[in-house]
């Protein structure tokens, strides 16, 4: 009988791992996919590694951070993340946009925001778009991380030529293979993160299209008119090796504007030493949603993002990061409605555009709190 027992036993655990080895080959081939992007060169190897940032085998942040702040674990968290519907994340009805002519923008400084981290601006004639994003879902499995409806109004084909493409991380949500397939024949030059280039190379892009940077380093467009790669509190990976590209926020200093964009990531002291080093900052497009106290060290909570604004010594403020896609457990509007309110002790002008809206730089415009309109608020 114990014989017999432990023929089972043997074949069930010859069975369970004939599975795991089946389970795991299969998600080995699944990842060898275009969309998880590539590694980069030897060459590029070296580069990576003369970095400052990179240690022990990965980027780092300027200070400690933690991927979960004290008190919280990951088990629990993404527990909490796929089983807690106690709050509803998306919306009831359709999110407002506009559809505007792209392609015939007037001559002014300007920005469009697509929802999300997705923004294109024109600055000095020069038009830069950030972190684009205009598939119908922010993952590479189908049918996960889907946009919200009404938020996905624009294509890649609703774009003119961009001079300057602005990529702050390799996360799916801000890096998105099929906008960046598409987008190939339109974009003059890539700028972004190193390590980032290599997504780039695997994907097509000629090697003299991609600029990859160090935090500090700069790119001359022309005269007075400079692109800086900055810090950011983050972390970065298509795969499960995480941290093997950096991330980065960016500065766009015109002759006419200054304009900040902080990728994503937590609060900390670089925003002040940002501001010490380039401020006044006229436009700040800053992370403001998808956050949740257990994450903060590299999701900013509302309230870091208006501290972070005050560092930056920002005349005016965007926040973005939000309305498009669910990646935390807040009401889609929460973030906008935390910030409207409060903004009230902090005072820095928001511009909060619905999506496709033509937003001037040089003009003053009022803007309606039209995330108001949602019953599950």
């Amino acid at each position: 009988m114990k014989k017999r027992i432990l023929k089972i036993i043997k074949r069930m655990f010859v069975v369970i791992a004939v599975l795991i080895v089946i389970l795991s080959f299969s998600i080995w081939l699944y990842m060898q996919k275009d969309v998880f992007g590539g590694k980069p060169s030897e060459q590029n190897l070296v580069q990576i590694e003369k970095s400052s940032h990179y240690k022990n085998g990965e980027f780092q942040n300027i200070n400690n951070t933690p991927t979960f702040a004290p008190g919280y674990g990951f088990w629990g968290e993404i527990s909490k993340q796929f089983f807690d519907k106690s709050v509803p994340t998306q919306p009831s009805k359709p999110i407002p946009s506009v559809k505007r002519d792209l392609k015939n923008l007037p001559a002014e400084n300007l920005l469009v925001w697509f929802g999300h981290s997705s923004s294109l601006l024109q600055i000095n004639g020069k038009k830069i778009l950030i972190d684009p994003v205009f598939s119908d879902n922010a993952s590479p499995l189908p049918n996960s991380v889907k946009v919200f409806n009404g938020s996905n109004t624009y294509k890649v084909e609703d774009l003119p030529e961009i001079d300057y493409l602005l990529i702050s991380h390799d996360h799916y949500d801000h890096l998105d293979y099929p906008t960046v397939l598409s987008l190939q024949k339109k974009v003059k030059t890539v700028l972004c993160g190193l390590g980032v280039g290599a997504h780039f190379e695997r994907w097509g892009y000629p090697k003299n299209k991609i600029i990859e940077q160090d935090w500090n380093d700069s790119v001359s467009i022309e005269k007075d008119f400079t692109i800086h790669t900055l810090p950011a509190r983050h972390k970065s990976g298509r795969g499960f090796k995480q941290n093997q590209t950096l991330w980065a926020s960016f500065l766009i200093n015109s002759p006419s504007l200054k304009v900040f964009y902080s990728g994503d990531g937590g609060y900390d002291t670089h925003f002040a030493e940002i501001g010490k080093k380039f401020g006044p900052i006229d436009i700040a497009i800053m992370e403001n949603g998808q956050y949740n106290k257990a994450w903060h060290y590299i999701h900013m909570l509302p309230e870091e993002t208006l501290m972070a604004g005050r560092d930056l010594k920002a005349k005016s403020l965007v926040p973005v990061h939000n309305s498009k896609f669910a990646l935390a457990r807040h009401t889609w509007n929460e973030p906008l409605s935390e910030l409207t309110r409060l903004n009230e002790k902090y005072q820095i002008p928001l511009i909060t555009p619905i999506i496709g809206e033509i937003v001037i730089f040089d003009t003053t415009k009022v803007f309606k709190q039209w995330w108001k309109n949602d019953s599950a608020n």
